[in-house]
């Protein structure tokens, strides 16, 4: 079973999970990664997820038996599971610009305060205002994907002439 689909489904963090079941964070982590977890991890995880953790295994070990005779739907959940992982980066790049955009908003009428207090007669405030906010728009055009140069698209077709393949 996917642990981060399952935990994403709940609306959980790492840390949620980490907790709930009494496992690390770290060892949630590489679960999710792909790490086979122990029987303890899966009895933890199963009983969280209110899953039969023997269900669990046999699923697990079939999973891998069948890997072999079922290419084409080895190939069908390999993409699906791509496309989950491309959306999940997309999520993240783009909670990374909203942080930012906090701290920026936080951060630089801290620095025009200061200014104001040390050397009202020189606003030196406005340079970092000017270059912060020209990283956090370029980072936002990034985020989504307006100026979708070196997208997805462009990370594929490099991917298959390295190859010298389809994908």
């Amino acid at each position: 079973m996917n642990v981060r689909k399952l935990r994403l489904q709940k609306g959980w963090s790492q840390e949620q999970l980490a907790e709930l079941t009494g496992l690390s964070i770290r060892t949630i982590s590489r679960i999710e990664r792909g790490q086979t977890p122990s029987l303890e991890s899966r009895n933890a995880l199963a009983s969280v997820f209110d899953v039969d953790a023997s269900q669990w295994n046999i699923e697990d070990s079939d999973m891998e038996s069948t890997a072999n005779q079922h290419t084409e739907t080895s190939r069908e959940a390999t993409q699906v599971d791509l496309e989950e992982q491309q959306a999940i980066e997309c999520v993240r790049e783009v909670k990374a610009f909203y942080t930012c955009v906090l701290t920026y908003c936080v951060i630089i009428p801290f620095l025009f305060v200061i200014n104001w207090m040390t050397s009202p007669g020189y606003i030196w405030a406005w340079w970092p205002a000017i270059g912060w906010g020209v990283g956090l728009l370029l980072q936002g055009l990034n985020a989504f994907e307006c100026f979708n140069v070196f997208g997805p698209g462009w990370e594929k077709r490099q991917v298959e002439k390295r190859l010298g393949r389809k994908l």
